[in-house]
């Protein structure tokens, strides 16, 4: 497969950043707890059960000094409708627990400290950073991975190496480029049939081949 140019990544850049500089994350939060609690619940789930599952959830654990003390089973309860879902309850109701005994009920927003919560990976932890504070970071996810690889962006077998490279060539506007990937994965080039109609980057995609991360 070929890869994209220095002039294309630039273009790339432009056209992303053009389309996508307001773009924020679909999943519903209100402040730093459910936006960590949420990411954490979205991953290999969609945005849109992830804002079934969690609006009964935080009104019954509203915080992390009561997730803290929650009973494992009714939190499974809570989220039996996410995969994994014992894992990633056993994961927030330790993630809860570690920043009220470290962190004194307060969310660390810092990407390495973030990474010491419990079910919070570099990609969780870049994700939050990106959504709450603009953080010039990037994360890969599904629809990043595959969007990359297409336009030439990327040929890594892996998330972590695909992240690494794409901030080695886009440098700036990582926050930008991380969420019009994941929209414009998720809703223009798509893993089957990708809307190629509908597509601003025709003229700079390498092919259409569904790359799996």
């Amino acid at each position: 497969m070929k890869k994209a140019t220095k002039i294309e990544i630039q273009e790339i850049r432009k056209r992303f950043v053009e389309r996508y500089s307001d773009a924020v994350t679909e999943l519903s939060y209100k402040n730093e707890y459910e936006i960590v609690v949420a990411v954490a619940l979205s991953a290999q789930c969609t945005d849109k059960r992830v804002n079934v599952i969690t609006p009964p959830l935080f009104e019954k654990y509203p915080s992390t000094k009561e997730l803290a003390k929650a009973d494992l089973e009714d939190v499974k309860k809570l989220i039996n409708s996410c995969s994994f879902f014992n894992n990633k309850a056993k994961n927030i109701i330790k993630m809860a627990q570690r920043v009220e005994e470290v962190y004194d009920g307060q969310i660390p927003m810092n990407e390495k400290e973030l990474q010491t919560l419990a079910g919070v990976g570099q990609k969780t932890a870049n994700v939050v950073m990106i959504e709450f504070t603009g953080a010039n970071l990037m994360a890969v996810d599904t629809h990043v991975f595959r969007v990359s690889h297409r336009l030439g962006l990327s040929d890594d077998k892996t998330a972590i190496a695909t992240e690494a490279t794409l901030v080695r060539k886009f440098k700036n506007d990582l926050h930008a480029l991380h969420q019009g990937m994941v929209l414009f994965g998720r809703y223009i080039c798509t893993a089957k049939n990708p809307k190629c109609e509908e597509c601003f980057l025709t003229d700079l995609c390498k092919t259409k081949k569904s790359f799996k991360v």
